[in-house]
């Protein structure tokens, strides 16, 4: 297994606090998820930007492979669970929009996809996920 990249960022004070890469092109204050702080983030909102992009990569992936040339929007909604103290979990539901594509395909598209995207696999049988496909 042959590794293509490498990201380092790291993080001060938790939840309150900010993330950084080593040379502070990436620098974000964090705050708590229900806070209302301008200019800042929160890891929620950090894994769900991530995740939505990586796994419309996939998407794109596995469009191209097929030479289906459509565009593709996919949004990552990210909740934070408490389940008794001091337990908390995340779920995710992805929407996904494929533009100009019969649902058909769009679902076997979605579901190859979802098998090659890194993050799918990271976060298997550890969060509850849900893929709704959005029609125009």
């Amino acid at each position: 297994m042959g590794k293509i990249y490498e990201s380092v960022v790291s993080n001060i004070g938790g939840r309150i606090g900010e993330v950084y890469s080593p040379d502070e092109s990436f620098l974000y204050r964090v705050v708590s998820p229900t806070s209302k702080v301008e200019n800042a983030t929160n890891p929620e909102e950090l894994f769900a930007a991530a995740y939505s992009s990586c796994f419309n990569g996939a998407l794109k992936l596995v469009m191209s492979r097929k030479n289906i040339n459509s565009s593709s929007v996919v949004t990552a909604k990210v909740s934070l669970h408490e389940n008794g103290k001091n337990n908390f979990s995340i779920s995710v539901i992805l929407e996904v929009l494929i533009k100009e594509i019969d649902q058909s395909l769009a679902k076997t598209l979605v579901e190859e996809a979802d098998q090659i995207c890194p993050y799918s696999k990271a976060i298997k049988n550890n969060v509850i996920k849900n893929i709704h496909l959005i029609t125009e």
